[in-house]
């Protein structure tokens, strides 16, 4: 069952990290993969350009949870910029790897990431250096 899926997978995938909602998130980005099903928010708290705090819920697989997990120990405490430099391969090799087969649904992460960051400027009208 667990063949294939890196210790670091395992641990994110049992113990995830910064799960749940912000409340007064700055951003929030919604990402989902249409094919396995898997649905992923993540939602931002940005203070003087940092993302001062990141959670997320994921509705999906055990590699989804364990990215969305990465994501926000990825990405907080970098700025808006840096966050949106983060790609899925950045959180596979976080992660020491994902299966081939899980790559596709599994990484939307950082595609949440990114969103959740746009909405931001979106809601804020800023625009990045």
């Amino acid at each position: 069952m667990t063949e294939g899926y890196s210790e670091k997978v395992m641990d994110h995938f049992a113990n995830p990290r910064n799960v749940g909602e912000i409340p007064d998130a700055d951003g929030i980005g919604k990402v989902g993969n249409p094919v396995c099903g898997d649905l992923m928010w993540i939602y931002i708290k940005v203070k003087d350009n940092i993302l001062e705090d990141v959670k997320f819920k994921t509705f999906g697989c055990g590699a989804a949870i364990a990215t969305s997990s990465m994501i926000t120990e990825l990405a907080k405490g970098k700025t808006l910029e840096e966050g949106l430099k983060i790609s899925r391969g950045d959180v596979a090799d976080a992660l020491d790897g994902l299966p081939q087969v899980k790559l596709h649904c599994s990484n939307l992460a950082a595609d949440g990431l990114h969103a959740a960051i746009k909405d931001y400027l979106e809601k804020t009208g800023k625009k990045l250096s």
